[in-house]
C-alpha cells in the first residue's frame, strides 16, 4: 500500500510538471536546492526551507543578490510568490539586469530593473526601480489604487511582463506599473534581493520566495484597465494603451501645431526653437518675455491630466502655467496658475516668496513643493512634470513620479494663499472654468518635449 501511494505521488508530480511544460512555463526553482542559482554580491544568507528560498539580512553588507543561471533574452512573463514579515523589510526581484564584476571597487555590482517589494508605509510594492543606474522609474505614487495590493506576512503573487521596451507589473492580480524605456536591450539576469540594512536590530529579517517560473513562448501582454499612468521615455510618443485611455500629444515633436504666442494669433518668429523633437525657449539673458514671449495652446482645458518633460539650463527659470485666460492684459508673462520650473541651486528666485513657494515644482508664489533631493534631476538632465486637475477642482503636482503638493482650487485655503501673494490684485485668480496651457519664456534656455494631456470627466 505504501508503495502504491508513493508511486501515485511521483506520478502526480511528473504529471504536474508535464502540464506546466505543456503550458509553456519553465520552473526556475526546484523547491529543494539552490541548484541553478548563485550569489553575486553581498553576504546575506540564502537557504532553501519548506519549498522557499529564504534570504536573511546581515549587518555590514551591501545589497545581496541571488541570481538565476538562466539569462533571459526577448519577451517573457515572470511569475513568483514572495513574503515579507516586517514593515522595516525591503526587497526586490531583479530582471533584465546585468553584473559588473569590477563595480563597487571590485566587490561586484548588479544593475538593472527591479520589481520593488516594499512593506513600509510608503507602499510602493510593484513599482519599478533601476538598481545601480537611474533610481526610481515608476514610483507607485503614480498609481495610488495599487498601493494597498501588498499583504504583509502573506505570500504575494508577483507578475512581470516584458515585451520589447515595455514593462508591466502586477501584484496579487492588481495592475501596478507600466513603463516604456528609451534604452534598448532586452536580455539579462533574474535575481532575488536581500536589501542592505543599517541597524543591528534589523539583523535576521527574512524574505521568502517560491514558485518561481518563466514563460518565453506563446505569450501576449495583458490588457491593463483604463486610468493607469504610463511612464513613457520614448520622446513625443504614445503607446496604443495611452491612446485608448484618452491621451494625446500637445506637441507633435516636429511643428508648432496647436501653439501660438500669448496674446498673438501665430507662433513667435523668434525666441523659440523646434528641433530634434524639442520645443524650447532660447536665452535672452534672463529678460522675461523679452524675446519670443510665452506660448499657449490654442485649446482651453478645464479638468485634465498633463504630463511633460523639461530640461533647464544651469541657473534657468521657466514655468508651465494652466488656467491661463489672457484676460489680464498685463505686461510680461501671462497670468495663470504656475508649475514652477527652476534651478533651485543657482537661481535667486528660489529664495524669494514665502517659505520656498517659488522653488521647483511648487505652485508658484502660493504653495511649496515637498520634494527630496534624490528625485530632482539637475540642469541639462530631463525631468518629468505632471499636473492633474480633477473635475472637483482637486489639483496635484508631481515631479519625476512623486506627488509634491495638492490643493483645492477655489477653496478658502486657496483664496487665503492668493490674498498674500502677488496674484491678490486679480479677482478670483486661478478659478476660471477653463484656460490655456502655457510654456513660459523667462529669458533662460529651457527645453520641453513629450507634452501629453488627457481630458478628465
Amino acid at each position: 500500500m505504501k508503495f502504491k501511494i508513493t508511486s501515485f505521488v511521483c506520478c502526480f508530480i511528473l504529471f504536474s510538471f508535464f502540464v506546466s511544460a505543456q503550458n509553456g512555463w519553465e520552473s526556475l526553482f526546484d523547491g529543494k536546492t539552490l541548484s541553478g542559482w548563485k550569489q553575486l554580491t553581498g553576504s546575506a544568507g540564502y537557504k532553501v526551507e519548506n519549498g522557499n528560498i529564504i534570504g536573511t539580512t546581515v549587518l555590514n553588507s551591501p545589497n545581496s543578490f541571488l541570481v538565476s543561471n538562466k539569462k533571459v533574452s526577448g519577451n517573457f512573463i515572470l511569475e513568483l510568490e514572495a513574503k515579507i514579515e516586517d514593515t522595516a523589510m525591503n526587497s526586490g526581484v531583479q530582471f533584465r539586469s546585468n553584473y559588473d564584476a569590477a563595480g563597487n571597487e571590485g566587490k561586484g555590482k548588479v544593475f538593472g530593473y527591479q520589481y520593488e517589494l516594499d512593506a513600509s508605509s510608503r507602499r510602493w510594492s510593484g513599482g519599478l526601480y533601476d538598481e545601480g543606474r537611474r533610481d526610481w522609474l515608476y514610483p507607485v505614487s503614480l498609481n495610488s489604487k495599487a498601493q494597498n495590493a501588498f499583504k504583509l506576512n502573506e505570500y504575494n503573487k508577483i507578475r512581470i511582463e516584458c515585451f520589447g521596451n515595455g514593462v508591466k507589473t502586477f501584484l496579487n492580480g492588481v495592475p501596478v506599473s507600466y513603463f516604456v524605456d528609451s534604452i534598448t536591450g532586452n536580455e539579462g539576469l533574474i535575481g532575488l534581493q536581500v536589501h542592505a540594512i543599517g541597524k543591528p536590530e534589523q539583523v535576521g529579517e527574512k524574505v521568502y520566495f517560491k514558485n518561481i517560473r518563466i514563460r518565453t513562448a506563446g505569450i501576449q501582454p495583458s490588457v491593463f484597465t483604463k486610468g493607469i499612468y504610463v511612464v513613457n521615455l520614448n520622446p513625443n510618443s504614445l503607446t496604443d494603451y495611452e491612446k485608448r485611455d484618452g491621451w494625446r500629444l500637445l506637441f507633435d515633436g516636429k511643428s508648432s501645431k496647436g501653439w501660438v504666442g500669448a496674446h498673438k494669433e501665430i507662433f513667435p518668429d523668434k525666441g523659440w526653437q523646434i528641433k530634434d523633437g524639442i520645443i524650447g525657449a532660447l536665452s535672452s539673458e534672463g529678460k522675461e518675455s523679452a524675446n519670443g514671449g510665452d506660448i499657449v495652446t490654442t485649446e482651453q482645458f478645464s479638468a485634465f491630466d498633463l504630463s511633460f518633460q523639461f530640461k533647464l539650463s544651469v541657473g534657468g527659470n521657466s514655468g508651465v502655467k494652466y488656467f491661463v485666460t489672457l484676460n489680464e492684459k498685463n505686461e510680461g508673462s501671462a497670468i495663470g496658475l504656475e508649475y514652477q520650473v527652476l534651478d533651485d541651486s543657482l537661481h535667486p528666485d528660489a529664495k524669494l516668496g514665502i517659505a520656498g513657494n517659488r522653488t521647483l515644482a511648487s505652485l508658484y508664489d502660493l504653495m511649496k513643493a515637498d520634494k527630496q533631493a534624490r528625485f530632482i534631476h539637475q540642469p541639462n538632465e530631463w525631468n518629468t512634470g505632471r499636473i492633474v486637475v480633477y473635475p472637483n477642482n482637486h489639483v496635484e503636482h508631481y515631479l519625476n513620479g512623486i506627488k509634491v503638493l495638492e490643493y483645492e482650487r477655489g477653496s478658502k485655503e486657496f483664496r487665503d494663499l492668493v490674498a498674500v501673494s502677488k496674484y491678490k490684485v486679480w479677482d478670483h485668480f486661478g478659478e476660471a472654468k477653463q484656460g490655456h496651457i502655457l510654456l513660459q519664456d523667462h529669458g533662460d534656455q529651457v527645453s520641453f518635449r513629450s507634452i501629453k494631456i488627457k481630458v478628465l470627466k
